[in-house]
């Protein structure tokens, strides 16, 4: 049996689909599958059409994570970055234990690194070493910025034909969450993947102004990039609700990309799968529709 976490998110979703099209017996882990938000009731009945199995659990209090744990062998660890994740992962991580978990395939960040400056980078560093400590077997997928990101500016892109962030003319080299998906289903299902450490990236590193580029092709009309400062860019995260903590984390993630730290090409997806990479052409072709 496979858990994944996050279930409702971009990430698990996709991995479910993969899951479900290959009969592979899966759980989706939810925090309340009535959900609050139309969104996230929405994707807990696209994972009940997909015949998944669903159990609700709250990272916040461990104790529920037994019962989605009963069971399982292999598990896919995947949160929301708050204030409370490294906990939340980390009292994951010994329940998995305590349940007789296998092998946890986790979904960390490229340049996860203890001693690095972006909070984000540090908490997955901290739960990539308990996980190791524990013996369990681990399979560590850090990706890059995600194309899919793009999605969170939607509405200035329809509306206003750009989008903003504070990063200047650095070069990243994003990927496509489908290609995470994919080899993050290869870790769950296969063997050879124990051990492993996959860097997932694009086939290209591109400035935000080249992915617009690529999106005014794609949606035949033209598409510009603003590049704001760092408080800017925070301030408007926060009046649309995102959490300080997490504006915060965002804007060391960006300052990370625009030293040019997230420019590197790595071939994780290919050493996991045999495919190449889903090129930011492909992304802007696919998801055209959702943008105009």
């Amino acid at each position: 049996m496979i858990l994944v976490t996050g279930a409702t998110g971009n990430n698990g979703l996709e991995v479910l689909q993969r899951l479900a099209s290959q009969n592979v017996q899966a759980r989706a882990m939810v925090r309340d599958a009535s959900g609050t938000r139309e969104r996230d009731r929405n994707r807990a009945k696209a994972i009940a059409d997909l015949g998944i199995e669903m159990v609700e659990a709250d990272f916040d209090r461990p104790e529920t994570l037994f019962s989605a744990l009963a069971g399982v062998d292999r598990a896919f660890l995947v949160t929301n970055s708050t204030e409370q994740v490294e906990a939340q992962q980390l009292a994951f991580v010994e329940a998995a234990k305590q349940s007789g978990v296998k092998h946890i395939v986790k979904l960390s960040q490229f340049a996860a690194n203890a001693d690095s400056p972006v909070r984000f980078l540090r908490y997955h560093a901290a739960v990539e070493s308990a996980i190791q400590a524990t013996q369990m077997a681990y399979t560590f997928l850090r990706p890059n910025l995600f194309m899919q990101g793009l999605l969170n500016f939607r509405s200035l892109i329809v509306e206003q034909n750009t989008f903003y962030a504070a990063i200047g003319d650095a070069k990243v080299s994003v990927v496509d969450v489908r290609d995470i998906a994919d080899v993050a289903v290869a870790a769950l299902t296969e063997a050879g993947h124990e051990g492993k450490i996959y860097d997932l990236t694009g086939p290209q590193a591109l400035t935000h102004t080249e992915m617009a580029e690529y999106l005014s092709t794609a949606l035949k009309r033209q598409i510009t990039f603003v590049d704001i400062p760092p408080e800017q860019m925070r301030e408007a995260m926060v009046g649309f609700g995102m959490p300080a903590w997490q504006a915060d984390g965002l804007i060391e993630d960006y300052a990370h990309y625009r030293r040019n730290e997230a420019a590197a090409i790595a071939s994780g997806i290919e050493d996991a799968t045999g495919k190449a990479p889903r090129q930011f052409k492909d992304f802007a072709r696919d998801y055209a529709t959702v943008f105009s």
